[in-house]
């Protein structure tokens, strides 16, 4: 399990919570793995209740799933948890980016245009693990630029289904047309075409589709 730096003034529930979720994103925590409360505690340097509090919290989301006297374990991907949260995205991302494109500021447009330079270096290198973390800013940064951070929050429990699916992309059919996709994106929010922004949003997100096939053959085990 990769463990983060633990933020300034970031709770040890909060903390835990962070590092259980980023680990499941990443499939670092495989689906099926049985989670241990005392050896995340001990490898976190917490104590049990933090982490028995995220393993609970990440139940809610049905991330884990908890066996009363047996244990708790990360879930298999679920094919319809996964499609409710494609749809769910599918149909915010395409709201939200038509609001970017009614006018960004410059700083918004900067902080876009360099984390597209970083995706570019990233993909050059191979690294998903970092290309996924960069993909998820880059989306962010287009609801910040709309001024709908909270709503990109609210989003955020219901998406840990469908990133793992994108990790599993990225890690086993390299599909690396992402970076294009939100290069294209930027352009069309620096241009303020909000229907050739709605069309790449749905060309973005459906490129799972291509791609499940793949990813079931290869790792059958990881899915219910």
């Amino acid at each position: 399990m990769l463990v983060p730096d633990r933020l300034p003034k970031e709770s040890a529930r909060d903390f835990a919570f962070r590092t259980l979720r980023e680990n499941i994103i990443s499939l670092e925590l495989k689906p099926g793995t049985q989670i241990s409360e005392n050896e995340i505690a001990a490898e976190l340097a917490l104590s049990r209740t933090p982490v028995r509090e995220a393993i609970i919290d990440l139940s809610k989301a049905s991330i884990i799933e908890i066996f009363p006297q047996k244990g708790s374990y990360v879930t298999l991907i679920d094919q319809k948890m996964v499609e409710e949260s494609r749809f769910v995205r599918d149909v915010l991302d395409k709201a939200v980016i038509q609001l970017a494109c009614g006018g960004c500021s410059r700083e918004a447009l900067n902080e876009m245009d360099e984390n597209v330079l970083l995706q570019q270096f990233y993909l050059e290198k191979g690294d998903g693990s970092r290309l996924l973390t960069l993909d998820n800013q880059f989306h962010r940064l287009i609801y910040i630029a709309a001024d709908m951070e909270t709503t990109y929050q609210m989003r955020s429990s219901m998406m840990l289904h469908f990133d793992r699916v994108r990790s599993l992309s990225l890690s086993t059919v390299k599909d690396t047309k992402i970076v294009q996709d939100h290069c294209e994106m930027l352009d069309a929010i620096k241009a303020g075409d909000r229907e050739k922004a709605v069309a790449l949003v749905d060309k973005h997100l459906k490129r799972y589709e291509l791609d499940k096939l793949w990813m079931r053959k290869e790792h059958p085990e990881y899915f219910k």
